[in-house]
């Protein structure tokens, strides 16, 4: 055994960048897919899935970061159908999320001829995790990683969400692949006080 005291570790860089903790010290580890398992076949028996369909009810689109906390099933009360759901980290409006808009939408235009698509809603949230690509040290291990620039990286945080989801509107709002009948909105979550608030209203959509 050393003799040298040992001291607390630095708090991860995802603590620091993103103001919570990793993990709650009151709870054990989860059950894992098993006990996912075990609510589907409840679902199942009750019928729930059941009158779904393909396009949503909503004709909405929401983009949001995968964070447990950020689940829109939940903080916007979306039943089964309401809405297509994208989830990835920090709710970023990545090239591969302007080609599944761009999808969507031309598959909208063949049932829809006229009028107003469907609105994409941007969700950033406060607390993110992705605020830890702002933290040089885990950036760079994380660039070495993945295989990835490390300056691309660095703008894919997400330390002030108001900033970045105004940001990921205008991607969408200007991506040749998304047609002017697409409304475009951006908006945060709190995951504090539950509350959604909007930073850039959707534009009306031309037609």
């Amino acid at each position: 055994m050393s003799d040298h005291p040992t001291t607390p570790s630095a708090e991860p860089a995802i603590g620091r960048a993103s103001g919570f903790a990793l993990v709650s010290p009151d709870e054990p580890g989860g059950g894992g897919f098993e006990s996912a398992l075990a609510r589907n076949r409840a679902f199942a028996a009750a019928g729930e899935h059941e009158g779904a369909v393909v396009f949503p009810n909503l004709r909405l689109f929401v983009i949001t970061c995968l964070d447990p906390r950020v689940d829109p099933a939940h903080f916007l009360g979306l039943d089964l159908s309401d809405a297509m759901v994208v989830r990835n980290v920090g709710g970023r409006v990545t090239p591969e999320v302007i080609n599944n808009v761009a999808f969507i939408a031309q598959i909208a235009e063949t049932v829809l001829p006229d009028g107003p698509l469907f609105e994409v809603a941007v969700i950033h949230h406060t607390q993110c995790g992705a605020g830890a690509l702002a933290d040089d040290t885990f950036r760079g291990r994380y660039a070495e990683r993945i295989g990835a620039e490390e300056s691309a990286l660095r703008d894919q945080a997400v330390v002030d969400p108001a900033a970045t989801v105004a940001i990921d509107v205008d991607r969408l709002r200007s991506a040749p692949g998304i047609p002017a009948r697409v409304e475009v909105s951006g908006h945060v979550y709190d995951v504090v006080s539950g509350r959604v608030d909007t930073v850039l209203r959707a534009q009306p959509a031309q037609i």
